[in-house]
């Protein structure tokens, strides 16, 4: 992160008072946790700080510090539409494009409030940001918060509400430390949230391991009964169809991880998991190796994120999404082949 562009937004930001923060529909841990971890920060400057998220976010979530704290944009539009119209900063962390913040996006667009891009996705969009901190290679948003704290001159400012909030962040997107982690960097970071007294293990314990009885039904029925592999292509797809979820009582994060499951057969170097909403279908995106599935779902389907991870909707039926899904494979099968 440049330290100069970091020095002149702070003492841009002092002489404001009010601050939003916002991150992408369908929120994950990072776009969680790096949120409620920057509005602690700021709360502790005793700044007027809110968090905005455009729709609701898994369950598993909820236990971090401030999380009552969160407006969710389709619950109370009014309450989100006032507090960005007062805003004189707002964030926007864990996305490259004010499109993929759903419902917010008009509000956003039409905002003149000073927008700072904070996120490690691929091709951030220039001209729709005033400041811009992206770094492809991090772990995670919540890794590059932790940097622009650091480099602000607020180390000291990290305490245990907001080191949690970060950890949770790291994690998630690293998938326990199994991918986009390879740099010292990030277990350094994580060094130093330690000593704030986090616990680990029970933090784990919450994300991992505090599933409701359906979801694990609703995983071995997908594994089971929606699982295709593609072994000429070295490719694994997942379905879930509406009426899958009403009859396994689905609630938001239960299929969180799922896509993984098949990179863990011998000789799967790409997976995809293609969930069929009320109007659209959401896809999202694994691979090992070389394979980038930024650049294949970014061509193909609406979508964006990493080389190993990303994620795109079709606007056709989850049938024939699935069909040209499988029919793309023959044109990308020696890149899938030779990327790991």
């Amino acid at each position: 992160m440049n330290s100069d562009k970091i020095k002149e937004l702070k003492n841009r930001i002092n002489y404001c008072k009010n601050i939003v923060i916002t991150t992408h529909k369908n929120p994950d841990g990072d776009a969680i946790g790096s949120s409620l971890a920057l509005y602690h920060f700021y709360k502790k400057k005793n700044f007027n700080v809110k968090v905005i998220v455009p729709n609701q976010y898994p369950s598993f979530l909820a236990w971090l510090p401030a999380n009552d704290e969160i407006i969710v944009y389709e619950d109370d539009k009014k309450a989100a539409s006032d507090l960005l119209f007062k805003a004189d900063i707002i964030f926007c962390l864990d996305y490259n494009s004010l499109n993929r913040t759903g419902g917010l996006f008009e509000l956003l667009k039409n905002n003149n409030a000073v927008k700072i891009l904070i996120d490690h996705h691929l091709k951030p969009s220039n001209d729709e940001f005033d400041y811009i901190f992206s770094e492809t290679d991090t772990s995670s948003t919540a890794e590059l918060i932790f940097d622009f704290i650091n480099k602000s001159g607020d180390i000291a400012l990290v305490d245990k509400n907001i080191a949690e909030c970060l950890y949770v962040g790291i994690v998630t997107d690293t998938g326990s430390f199994s991918y986009s982690c390879n740099n010292s960097k990030t277990y350094t970071i994580v060094a130093e949230l330690v000593k704030t007294g986090i616990d680990c293990a029970l933090i784990h314990d919450f994300v991992y391991n505090s599933f409701s009885f359906s979801r694990v039904k609703l995983l071995g029925f997908t594994l089971y009964q929606r699982l295709i592999v593609l072994p000429e292509y070295h490719t694994a797809y997942i379905y879930l169809s509406k009426s899958d979820f009403e009859k396994f009582d689905f609630k938001n994060g239960d299929t969180e991880g799922i896509v993984n499951y098949p990179l863990s057969i011998k000789g799967i170097y790409f997976s995809v998991l293609f969930t069929e909403k009320e109007d659209y279908v959401k896809m999202s995106l694994r691979s090992k190796g070389e394979f980038c599935v930024n650049e294949f779902v970014r061509d193909n389907f609406n979508g964006g994120g990493h080389k190993n991870a990303a994620g795109g909707e079709s606007f056709l039926s989850l049938q024939k999404t699935i069909d040209k899904f499988v029919n793309l494979l023959p044109f990308y099968s020696e890149k899938i082949k030779k990327s790991f």
